[in-house]
């Protein structure tokens, strides 16, 4: 997993509006990119929405927000437009991106072992390096949290 002081290795992917999406697009602001799982289920609709609720604030310091999975630039457009979502959903579905964070990976749930996004958020500066990261985030309240940090 990318680690505070790395330098985050460019990528471009589509949005739910199935525009392409650089990192570099965002140079000269700090970037909140954000993993999560899966569109529409509890978790990760909660992070989303509560990333939504502050993007004002978020903007207001020179910063976006990022939210990266696997699902599909379909998936991403139904879940932003359901929720209202004012930032970048980006479709990865090569998971080539989440490799590169470290952020796709061995998960457990009820005993069993499968593969899958490691919710996970890494807080960039204005090149693209690592200033913080979150290994492992739970949804309710991190938004606040990365607001505070920015």
């Amino acid at each position: 997993m990318l680690k505070e002081g790395d330098k985050v290795p460019e990528f471009t992917l589509k949005n739910a509006s199935d525009e392409s999406i650089s990192l570099s697009d965002f140079t000269g602001k700090k970037v909140v990119v954000y993993f999560y799982p899966k569109d529409n289920t509890p978790g990760c609709t909660k992070e989303a929405c509560e990333f939504r609720d502050i993007y004002d604030e978020i903007l207001a310091k020179d910063a976006v927000v990022l939210g990266i999975s696997a699902d599909s630039v379909q998936s991403h457009a139904k879940f932003a437009g359901k929720f209202k979502l004012p930032f970048h959903l980006l479709s990865d579905p090569e998971k080539e991106v989440l490799e590169n964070f470290g952020a796709w990976g061995k998960k457990k749930l009820a005993g069993r072992e499968y593969m899958g996004v490691i919710r996970s958020t890494f807080v960039l500066d204005e090149t693209g390096t690592v200033t913080k990261a979150f290994p492992k985030v739970k949804a309710a309240g991190h938004a606040a949290e990365i607001l505070s940090l920015l």
